[in-house]
């Protein structure tokens, strides 16, 4: 142990412990400095080349107009086509939500104008006063 403080003082480096519960412990000679700096530009190299999933949301009234509809849609197209993914949600006001069928005819209808470029992922439901589904691009 010694003899590994001298040969790391003459090299000006570092004596980093690898595997400390070893009979004897294993040790290594390096710069760690330079270790860990090498460390955190592999991390950074391997996040540069993920890719980040998107989920735009589109939200509709339970009681939103045709055109209205017909203008979200072609958000939604739009979207679909840059491969993003798609939560369609309605949301209810007051009494509404005593009527989800409303909600989910709403979200069958624009499904039906975008099945050409996309499927759904998961099914419409409830969740609170927000109905919703996930489309995305096939």
């Amino acid at each position: 142990m010694a003899e590994a403080l001298r040969l790391t003082e003459e090299r000006e480096l570092d004596l980093v412990e690898i595997s400390p519960t070893a009979s004897p412990p294993v040790c290594r000679i390096m710069d760690y400095g330079k270790y860990r700096y090498l460390q955190k530009k592999k991390a950074q190299e391997s996040r540069k080349h993920q890719t980040q999933v998107l989920v735009k949301e589109v939200k509709l009234g339970s009681r939103t107009n045709e055109h209205d509809i017909d203008f979200k849609v072609n958000n939604i197209r739009r979207f679909l086509e840059k491969k993003q993914r798609v939560k369609v949600s309605v949301f209810f006001r007051g009494r509404e939500i005593t009527h989800p069928e409303i909600g989910k005819e709403l979200l069958d209808k624009v499904f039906q104008k975008i099945e050409d470029i996309g499927t759904i992922e998961n099914q419409a439901r409830l969740e609170g006063r927000n109905m919703s589904m996930l489309i995305v691009p096939r």
